[in-house]
Order: structure tokens, then sequence, then C-alpha cells
């Protein structure tokens, strides 16, 4: 137990540290002219802005739950959510800082060439990965140790990961999804300038998405995920078996995995080949095959355990394969590269309908073989270790989350970067040099997503084991009448939520869209490039929609499983959280796939190919892209931490809707 407590501790303050050194050398990089300095600035103060107005959003609804977890299940699990809380949003805090002064510094160093301003972008991006598994080690571990040894109020730790996961994916993805399809309905569509171009006056919020959606937003959603994962493996480990040693097993499988994704970041470098992606999954791969041989070497040197090492050890070989098939599969569909994105965009040549029904298909299509992945690992794990190997599994896909995020919060780095040499008009060939920097990063957040809602799938399953320990449910009968009804709510709740996000997108970009128009119209000269656009207005507007729009989505995701399980019973709360796990991923997945692929098939066609840019099948690809942005960015990701807040509530609350539910059928 000492062991794995300390090595956790020590494991998590090395990574803060190495975060902090990352950052330190991004900061030291030229930063560029007073002009894009100046435009990078905009970008910061709008995210600023909007992070700070989210937090004070939500600290009423924190201070509630609060206060309701405190009262009526106890003081400890209060105190943990209240440390889940801010441990979930500094992550994401630390990572869009960071983002928004690397973006800048990647422009710059693009003036140097390809090699440069990929190091800046990545160590850029390694901070976020970097300082949210660091800060769920040290989370878990500290609040193991202040609550000596009990691990109940853990769950509470869990659930306020969970919450402001939630709240910053839905808040987060309006805000970039709006100010994406204003900005692109209006500056591509109507007035047929390029994207970035500072004229339209929805580029700088566009640019604040960016940071606020894919990287706050996605920081708080991994780090959520990992530290669920590794406290329902401990629950696990201390109900379904009797040796202590298996209790600390998954946090001691997370910091290992931690650990060796700092190693794996350091071999992140353009070689021979000259190609990004390939630069990437050495990372990825160093980190994983480190992990497995560090992770063999510790289970060799555990006490005497009623399971053998190998049998343990599968597991956590499934957790890492399904990692690496999930990066794989998605980039698959998503990448310019493949047959998929390919025919998409020549379906594009046809109009947008035709582009549409294949994207969609496409994202339909997308769900076979991740879901064939996971049922392999899960039945492998449960064949080598029982429902423990289930949660040592996902343990093991989620500890190389450090890795994964530096790879994902590339992407809006280098997007932003891209964003600031066409506004600050720096060369054609700086901007070769960020286009192809931001084509892998398209790649790089699509298949970071599919991690993502696999990890948030194999992560809820180990809480429903859980669950199901905690309320003594042996098994869920379908031919129940409770649990049918909690199935089908469990099972619709992905639709309503993603709807509901969606509408809130549309109704969002209606007043970027109005607004874009008012100032082409009324500002003498904008069109030209002799007027000025009034940015602060359109970032102003998406920061006051999207807080305003997150309010009902989060209530729904808070309040739908407590009163479920009070009014209907245990059985039917079951009932819904396997409803919501497997409707969720398989919508998840739908939509994240069919919007990045029309995405790229965009990018593609911009690329030369089927007419190239301003040909039909270009303006149909732009329909497609606006479509799939909120179904990728917005709805689809925040499926994830939709399973997550259902699973956490309702095992906060387990012991109460035990005790007082009214089970009225």
């Amino acid at each position: 137990m000492f062991d794995a407590i300390s090595l956790a501790l020590g494991v998590g303050v090395i990574t803060l540290l190495y975060a902090a050194y990352l950052a330190f050398r991004v900061l030291k990089s030229p930063s560029g002219d007073q002009k894009m300095r100046e435009i990078s600035k905009a970008i910061e103060e709008g995210a600023n802005a909007f992070l700070f107005r989210q937090y004070k959003t939500l600290a009423p609804i924190v201070l509630v739950l609060l206060v309701l977890i405190g009262y009526a299940v106890d003081f400890s699990t209060a105190v943990a959510f209240l440390f889940g809380v801010i441990s979930s949003a500094l992550a994401g805090y630390i990572g869009m800082q960071v983002s928004v002064r690397s973006n800048v510094r990647v422009a710059e160093a693009a003036k140097s060439g390809l090699k440069p301003a990929l190091g800046i972008a990545f160590k850029g991006g390694a901070v976020t990965g970097m300082a949210l598994a660091g800060l769920g080690l040290l989370g878990v571990a500290l609040l193991y140790i202040l609550n000596a040894g009990n691990l109940a109020p853990l769950i509470g730790y869990g659930f306020g990961a969970s919450l402001i996961s939630l709240f910053a994916r839905v808040g987060g993805g309006i805000y970039t999804k709006a100010a994406d399809v204003g900005a692109d309905l209006v500056g591509k569509i109507e007035k047929g300038i390029p994207e970035d171009d500072p004229r339209n006056p929805a580029v700088i919020a566009d640019n604040v998405g960016d940071n606020v959606g894919d990287c706050a937003g996605m920081a708080a959603d991994v780090f959520e995920s990992f530290v669920v994962t590794v406290i329902a493996g401990m629950l696990i480990g201390l109900t379904f078996v009797d040796t202590a040693a298996f209790v600390y097993l998954p946090l001691a499988i997370a910091a290992i995995g931690v650990f060796s994704t700092i190693i794996g970041s350091l071999v992140v470098g353009l070689g021979s080949y000259k190609k990004i992606m390939p630069a990437f999954y050495n990372g990825l791969l160093v980190s994983a095959i480190l992990m497995l041989v560090l992770t063999y070497v510790y289970l060799m040197g555990l006490p005497e355990l009623t399971i053998s090492s190998n049998a343990l050890f599968t597991p956590i070989i499934m957790g890492v394969v399904t990692t690496l098939m999930l990066f794989w599969i998605s980039e698959y569909y998503t990448s310019t590269e493949y047959r998929p994105v390919q025919d998409v965009a020549n379906a594009a040549r046809t109009g947008a309908g035709t582009n549409l029904i294949h994207g969609l298909a496409i994202g339909m299509q997308s769900t076979l073989l991740p879901v064939l992945v996971i049922v392999a690992a899960i039945a492998l794990s449960f064949m080598s270790a029982g429902l423990y190997g289930v949660g040592l599994a996902a343990t093991a896909m989620l500890a190389l989350s450090g890795i994964v995020i530096a790879i994902d919060a590339y992407g809006p780095i280098t997007d932003n970067a891209g964003g600031i040499a066409e506004m600050a008009k720096l060369s054609p060939k700086v901007r070769e040099v960020t286009d192809a920097l931001d084509a892998v990063g398209n790649t790089t957040k699509a298949t970071t997503k599919g991690y993502a809602i696999g990890g948030a799938a194999l992560g809820a399953l180990a809480l429903f084991v859980v669950y199901a320990e905690e309320t003594g449910l042996e098994s869920i009968n379908l031919l129940s009448t409770p649990v049918v009804i909690g199935l089908f709510i469990g099972a619709m709740l992905p639709f309503l939520f993603s709807s509901l996000l969606m509408l809130a997108v549309g109704r969002a970009a209606f007043q970027i869209v109005e607004e874009v128009r008012r100032q082409f119209r009324e500002i003498p000269g904008l069109m030209s490039g002799r007027g000025r656009a009034d940015y602060a207005k359109c970032v102003d507007i998406s920061t006051k929609t999207a807080l305003k729009e997150l309010a009902l989505p989060g209530a729904i995701a808070v309040l739908t499983p407590l009163l479920v399980g009070y009014l209907f019973g245990v059985e039917a709360l079951g009932g819904l959280l396997g409803g919501v796990i497997a409707s969720g991923l398989m919508l998840a997945l739908t939509m994240t796939v069919a919007g990045a692929t029309w995405d790229n098939a965009k990018k593609y066609i911009e690329s030369g190919h089927f007419g190239g840019k301003g040909s039909d099948a270009h303006k149909a690809a732009v329909v497609g892209d606006t479509v799939g942005d909120p179904l990728k960015d917005t709805a689809g990701p925040a499926l994830n931490a939709l399973i997550k807040v259902v699973n956490t509530i309702s095992l906060v609350f387990a012991a109460v809707l035990v005790a007082q539910s009214l089970s009225i059928i």
C-alpha cells in the first residue's frame, strides 16, 4: 500500500514539475512582432473572460450540490467533491493558459520551418497533458491519505471532476461552434473570404473557441475520466478481492503509465521521413511499450496474490491495445489519407445533400470496429481476472492520458497559429507550415476524441460495477418493469442532451451571423480592408449565449438519475445507467466521426481535389463541415461527460436511494 501511494505522489510531483519545465521552454520562445502579439492577446483575453464567467456561473450550482452532498451523504464526500471541482477546473485552466500563449510562438517559429514549429506546438500541448495527469495522481493519492484509507469519499472527488467536465464541454462546445459556424456561414459562403480573414468580425471569437472548447474542455473531460476510472478500479479491488494489494494496483498502474508518457513525450519529433503523424505515434508507442514493461516488473514484485500476475497483466495489455486500436480506427475514418474521407469529398461533387448522406453513413459505420475492440477487451479481461480485470483494462487505457492529451491539445494551438499567420499577413511560406501542422491537428483531434469516448465507456462500465455492489444488485432483470423504464430513459437521454446542445449552437450561431452581417453592412470599408471589425462584440455574444444555454442540459444530466432512482428504485437506475452507456457510446462515435469526416473532406477538396477552393464541390463540402461542427466539437464530446456524471452522481447517492426510494412500481 505504502509503495503504491508513494509512487503516485512521487510521479505526480515529477509530472507537474515536467509540465512547468515545458511551459517555461515554450514561454521563452520568441513571440513575433507587435501585430502578432496583439492578435494573440485578443484571443487570450477572450478565452480568460469566458472561463472566468463560466466558473462564476457554476459557483452557485457547485455550492448547492456541496451542501446537498454534505447533508444527505457525509462531510468527507462533500469536501472531496469540492476538491474534484477545483482540480478539474485547474486542469483546464492551466492547459488553456499555455495554449493561448503558445499559438503566437508557433506562428513565429513557422518562419524557420516545420521542425521548430512542431516542437513548440507539441510542448504547449504536453503542458496540458502532463498537468492533468499529475493533478489526477496527486488528487487521488492525497485524498486517500486524508481519509485514512477510506475509499468512499473519493467517489465525491470523481463526481466533482465529472461535473466540471460536463459544463466545460457544454459551455466551451457551444461557444466554439457558435463562433465557428457563424464565421463560416457569412465569411466563407456569403462573402467568399478565406478562413481566419481579419475582415471577418467573428474570427477572434472562432480562435477563442478553439481554446475554451478543444483545450480546456478536453482537459477537463479526460481528467475526470482518468480519476474516476482509477477510483472505480480501486473500489472494485476492495469489493471483489481479499488482498490489500489489489486495492492499490490501479493507482500504481496509473502512476506507471503517467511516468511512461513523460518518457514517450521526449521522443516526439520529426524523423527522417519528415512526417508529423508518425512523430506522434512514436511517442504513443514508446509510452505504451514502456508502461507494459514497467507494469509487468511491478506485478512480479508484488506479494503473493490470489490471482496470478499473468492473469492480471492480460487486462493491462487489453487496455493499452484498445488505446492504440482506437487511435488507428479513428485516423482511418477521419484522415484525408484514407478512403472514407475521400469518398465523402467525392460525394460533394453532386451537391451538399449527397455529401451529408455519405458523411452520416460513414459516422454510423464507424461504430462497428471500436465496439468490437471494446467488447474484445472486456471479454478477455473478464476471462482473465473477472470484473476486476475490466477495471484494470480501463485504468491501463486512461493511464496513457498524458501523451494522448499532449497530442490533442497540439490541435487548437496550431489552429490558432494559422489564424494568427493569416490575420497578421505573414508570408505564404509561414502559412504553408501552419497549414501542414493544422491539417494533422484536425486528425489528432478526431483520434483523441475516439480515445476519450472509448475511455469514457470503459470507465463508466467500471463505475457501473461499483454501483451494482453498492446497491446490492447481483443482476439486472430486463423483464422487470422498473428496469425497462430506466433502460428506455437512459437510452433516450444522450439524444435529448445532444439535441439541446445542437439547438443551442444553432441559436448562438444565428446571433453571430446577424452580428457579422450587421458589421459588414454598417462598418465603412470593412470588406475592402479599410474598416476595422468589432471583434469584441462577437466574443461577447458567444460568451453570454454559451453560458445561458448550458443550464438546461446540465440540470437534466444531474437530476434525471436522481429522479429515476427516487421514483422507481435502484434497479430502474441500474437500467438507466446501462442505457445511457450503450446509447451514449454509439451516438458519440457517430457524431464525432461524421463531423470530422465532413471537416477533412472539405480540406481534401481545398488541397486541389475535385475542383479545389471555390468549386461547386467545395461549396457543398463547406455545408457538410458546418453541419458537422456541432456534432464533432459540441454534442459528441459532451456525451463523455454526460455518461460519467450520470454514473458518478448515482454512485454518490446510492446509499441514500437504497434507503429512501419510493419504488412506485
